[in-house]
């Protein structure tokens, strides 16, 4: 049984194919600049090369058309038609408050996402062409949406409401959502499996770190606080958000430069953070260059970045009052030594001590690995997320009547027994150009 996940953005669709009855990813790719011009799909299957070709997608319905026809040609694909596909994952950022756990997409479904379409509006309506498009494509197999607030729906009303006038919240449903929620639930599951804990006696500072980045606080196995909002901008600083800042701030520049409403929301969402900081840089690699030739601007945005990421980490532990493990996890959090070195440096005092050396291995996707020190309290641990695999488990999950709330859900990602097959085969590699590597290996305890 082959399921394919879906993650459509505004001007992406990501993918990946999984063959349920193996337990194995057999090929992930891209399609990039859909209804932009100049389109191309980056597609790898197992055990062969990473295959490029550029082909224009003026709509998403094109993109999943080119990746159908990458999945099934005969020199590139990985299957023999698309009736193997017994199921699609799709990716919805915004579910409101109307979802605890993913669905199966059907007439009502879409009416609520199309409801809330305003609570995320630089995503929900890519993710909606995106449902679309597949199920013209794919009209026959149930399509399942795995929405990122929906894991930080048992947050508890002083964590998700907000000091306005109450009525927003009846209203306008004006509150905290919180996103990230896929890769929060499957790096809360692993880290309770490394300790060897039950999972809903477990509690953890999660930090996603990428171009999006939110912290969360999950006490007993379950969300209880997090630093994204009503929308993504708020909490951390971002790419190309501001995160936090104080919010009569925008009608003062507003008033200043007769900026309207819409060009204020497109700067804080796609002016701001590390990009507004540095005046031209969003990517931390191209901030870590600059700041190497001794650009203060760029010098300014890492110092920014990594004080409000251990402003949100004590905040947290004071929130929880037990902390079980530190966990760090997405692009940034699974490959920047610099920036975790700065985050987690002067936590001591909470009992987070982090061993520089074990942090400056720690560079691959392929194990989980343990960077504290010998004498540190807590546990530092970096768990590369795997989103696919949780919209992989609950749409076949959904298809079998099997699905429930993760708290009456047991994934195979939770079991300390758990291999990822792809990963395992990445990390022999990673294991034969760095030795060293294998001192870090997080284990089971």
């Amino acid at each position: 049984m082959v399921i394919l996940t879906l993650n459509c953005g505004s001007s992406s669709a990501k993918y990946q194919v999984y063959d349920w009855d193996a337990g194995d990813i057999l090929a992930v790719g891209i399609v990039e600049r859909v209804t932009l011009g100049k389109s191309f799909i980056s597609h790898k299957a197992k055990g062969r090369d990473e295959y490029t070709l550029e082909q224009d997608c003026p709509t998403h319905t094109d993109a999943v058309n080119l990746i159908i026809k990458t999945l099934t040609g005969a020199e590139h694909g990985v299957i023999s038609d698309m009736g193997v596909i017994k199921a699609v994952g799709h990716r919805v950022l915004h579910g409101g408050d109307k979802f605890t756990k993913s669905v199966i997409v059907d007439d009502a479904a879409m009416a609520a996402f199309n409801e809330v379409k305003d609570l995320g509006p630089l995503h929900n309506p890519a993710n909606i062409m995106g449902i679309e498009a597949a199920k013209k494509v794919l009209p026959d197999v149930p399509h399942c949406a795995v929405m990122d607030t929906a894991w930080h729906q048992t947050m508890p009303p002083e964590s998700f409401l907000y000091a306005v006038p109450y009525e927003w919240y009846e209203k306008y449903s004006v509150r905290r959502y919180g996103f990230h929620g896929t890769s929060f639930l499957y790096t809360a599951k692993r880290a309770a499996a490394l300790l060897g804990k039950d999972p809903f006696r477990t509690n953890l500072v999660i930090c996603h770190l990428g171009n999006g980045s939110s912290v969360n606080a999950v006490r007993d196995g379950c969300s209880f606080d997090t630093s994204m909002g009503i929308t993504p901008l708020e909490g951390l600083i971002m790419g190309t958000r501001s995160g936090d800042a104080d919010m009569a701030m925008p009608f003062y520049v507003m008033r200043k430069t007769g900026m309207s409403a819409a060009e204020m929301e497109n700067a804080l969402n796609k002016q701001s953070g590390l990009l507004g900081i540095t005046g031209q840089y969003a990517d931390r690699r191209d901030i870590q260059a600059a700041a190497e030739k001794g650009d203060r601007r760029s010098q300014l945005a890492q110092e920014m970045e990594a004080y409000r990421v251990k402003k949100y980490i004590g905040a947290y532990y004071a929130a929880l009052g037990r902390v079980d493990a530190l966990v760090l996890t997405a692009g940034v959090g699974e490959f920047s030594a610099f920036m975790r070195g700065k985050i987690l440096s002067g936590l001591e005092h909470l009992g987070i001590v982090y061993d520089p050396e074990k942090n400056n291995l720690a560079r691959t996707r392929n194990t989980e690995s343990l960077i504290s020190a010998d004498d540190s309290k807590i546990p530092v641990y970096i768990i590369p997320t795997d989103e696919e695999l949780v919209m992989t488990e609950d749409a076949y999950a959904l298809m079998t009547g099997t699905y429930d709330v993760h708290t009456k859900f047991t994934y195979s990602f939770q079991s300390k027994d758990y291999v990822n097959k792809g990963r395992a085969e990445g990390l022999k590699g990673d294991l034969a150009k760095n030795p060293a590597l294998a001192s870090i290996i997080a284990k089971p305890r």
